[in-house]
C-alpha cells in the first residue's frame, strides 16, 4: 500500500506493506544476544497442580511466563526515567509514533586507551546534507550476524562520546537508535554522560526523547532517509521492549 506523507513541508511517499524490522526479538533460545549480566530470558508454561500450560504435556491451552530484562535481552526503547530519581514511563513519552528518521553508518574510532567511539566529527560528516531528521539510526562497523547472539557482558562495546550527543541536541533529534547495548561505556562508574546529556538531565530534562538500544540494521539496508515506525510494548516501566520498523522513502 504506497501512502503519501506530508511532514515538516515536505512531500513523502511510503509502501506500508514493505516494512524494514530492525528488532532483536527476545527468545528463549540458547546463546541470543545479553549484556548487563542478564539472565537469559525464560518462557515456561505454568504449572498449577496437575495443570500444566503447556498442549503438548496434555494442557488444553499453551499458558506461559515470560521472565526477562528489557535492557539486557533485546531490542528495547528507554526514556528519560531510566536514569531520573523521578518516574517516567515509556508507556507515556511518545506524542506519536512515526517520525523522519536518517539511517548512518560508522566505523567507531580507537582511542589511546583501547575505547572505541562514535565521536560528533564522525556525525556532522554523515548528517550534514540531510534534512533534519527526527531520529537517527546509527548501525556500527563490522555488521555481521554475530550481532544477533553477542554475549557484550565484560566486553567495552563501542559508545558515543558526550560532544556527539550534544551535537544531536542542536539538530533536535527526539529519538536515538543503535546497534549497541548502550550509547554510553560499559564501565564509566555510573556517570552516563551520554544519557545525561541527550535527555539534559537535571537541567532542564527533555521529557519526550527516547534511546533505543541492541536493534540490528541489516547490510542490505541502505543509509538514508526513512520513516520509522515505533511498535512498543505497553509497560508502565523506564523500558520497554520495541520493535523499530523502517519504511524506505520514495
Amino acid at each position: 500500500m504506497i501512502a503519501n506523507l506530508f511532514h515538516r513541508g515536505k512531500s513523502y511517499q511510503i509502501d506500508f506493506f514493505k516494512p524494514i524490522d530492525i528488532s532483536i526479538p527476545l527468545d528463549s533460545a540458547k546463546g541470543r544476544v545479553s549484556a548487563w549480566h542478564v539472565e537469559p530470558v525464560k518462557i515456561e508454561p505454568v504449572v498449577n497442580g496437575n495443570w500444566v500450560g503447556d498442549v503438548n504435556k496434555g494442557g488444553s491451552v499453551n499458558f506461559r511466563n515470560i521472565t526477562f530484562n528489557p535492557h539486557g535481552n533485546g531490542t528495547h526503547t528507554e526514556c528519560l526515567g531510566h536514569i531520573s530519581k523521578e518516574f517516567y514511563s515509556i508507556n507515556k513519552t511518545f506524542l506519536r509514533y512515526m517520525f523522519l528518521a536518517e539511517l548512518i553508518t560508522v566505523l567507531p574510532q580507537e582511542l589511546d586507551n583501547g575505547d572505541f567511539v562514535i565521536t560528533k566529527k564522525m556525525l556532522q560528516e554523515h548528517l550534514k546534507d540531510t534534512d533534519k531528521p527526527e531520529a537517527v539510526i546509527i548501525r556500527t562497523l563490522s555488521n555481521g550476524l554475530n550481532k544477533l547472539t553477542h554475549q557484550y557482558s565484560n566486553t567495552n562495546p563501542p559508545y558515543i562520546q558526550k560532544e556527539a550527543i550534544l551535537f544531536l541536541n542542536e539538530l533536535k533529534v527526539e529519538h536515538l537508535l543503535i546497534d549497541m547495548p548502550s550509547i554510553d561505556k560499559e564501565k564509566d562508574d555510573g556517570q552516563l554522560e551520554a544519557h545525561h546529556a541527550f535527555w539534559n538531565y537535571p537541567e532542564a530534562p527533555y521529557l519526550n526523547k527516547t534511546i533505543t538500544e541492541l536493534i540490528y540494521v541489516p547490510n542490505e539496508v541502505l543509509d538514508g532517509a526513512y520513516i520509522l515506525n515505533f511498535q512498543i510494548a505497553p509497560f508502565e516501566n523506564d523500558a520497554t521492549p520495541s520493535k523499530p520498523l523502517l519504511y524506505k522513502v520514495y
